[in-house]
């Protein structure tokens, strides 16, 4: 275990090799190991609201999930990786999330210190929106990238999040007849499914603003959006997308 400042460090790689077998099942897709102590009402809210909250179907997609909440993620050099570390990093080096996958298995860590419960949600669902993109069926991908090109042909502006927006930004770079398909489209379209799937997913447990801007989808795209995912991606039992749905929900 190197250390930096006599700190221990202990890289992701290295700890989810070691604790895939120390892992304490959640339910028998999803397992956590707590690096950091975590009071037990607080388990409830960093575990088992927001994995119960999961769309079976997204679920079923998932391979097996190891959720590791750490102190702190530092970015090491390129060749030192990222490492947990137990004093904050200085904010360049300071990360929210990291995942390691290997064959079946995928560990998520997770800086929990400090941070708001809200944040490392979203953080979560972003990293099981990434691991879900790997793994879509080809009727989903069919559906998402058709609304995508509805988008781009009617010139609409904006993304959900800014690393899709940056994405979306090179793709609208290209000569017009380019932007439809190829490597540039899919990296895109690939982005903008993770970002819009982290808010559907977000949404879905939580009670979210989405945040205007001159950057952000208007409203109409996204709702159109996250529809074709709600049909898609049913939202368990007791769950809404849309406010409308909790007052149906009510009358039944």
């Amino acid at each position: 275990m190197p250390s930096e400042n006599g700190r221990p460090r202990t890289t992701v790689d290295e700890m989810s090799r070691r604790l895939r077998t120390e892992m304490t099942p959640l339910d028998n897709k999803f397992s956590y190991f707590l690096v950091f102590p975590v009071v037990e009402e607080d388990v409830r809210q960093y575990l088992h609201d927001p994995v119960a909250a999961l769309p079976e179907a997204v679920v079923a997609l998932l391979p097996q999930v190891g959720i590791v909440l750490a102190p702190y993620l530092e970015r090491g050099t390129p060749k030192g990786g990222i490492s947990v570390v137990y004093e904050k990093p200085q904010e360049p080096r300071l990360l929210f999330s990291a995942h390691v996958e290997g064959g079946d298995f995928a560990t998520l860590f997770f800086t929990i210190k400090e941070e708001q419960v809200s944040d490392y949600h979203y953080y979560l669902y972003s990293e099981i929106s990434s691991l879900l993109s790997q793994r879509l069926p080809q009727n989903a991908v069919d559906i998402y990238h058709g609304l995508l090109r509805e988008e781009l042909s009617g010139e609409v502006h904006g993304e959900v999040d800014e690393r899709s927006w940056h994405f979306k930004q090179n793709l609208l770079r290209r000569p017009v007849n380019a932007r439809k398909d190829g490597r540039p489209f899919r990296e895109y379209a690939r982005h903008s499914f993770e970002d819009t799937m982290t808010l559907y997913l977000h949404g879905i447990c939580c009670d979210i603003d989405v945040e205007t801007g001159p950057r952000q989808l208007p409203s109409r795209h996204l709702r159109k959006r996250l529809e074709a995912l709600k049909g898609l991606f049913p939202p368990p039992e007791g769950h809404a997308v849309f406010p409308e749905d909790l007052s149906h929900q009510h009358q039944h």
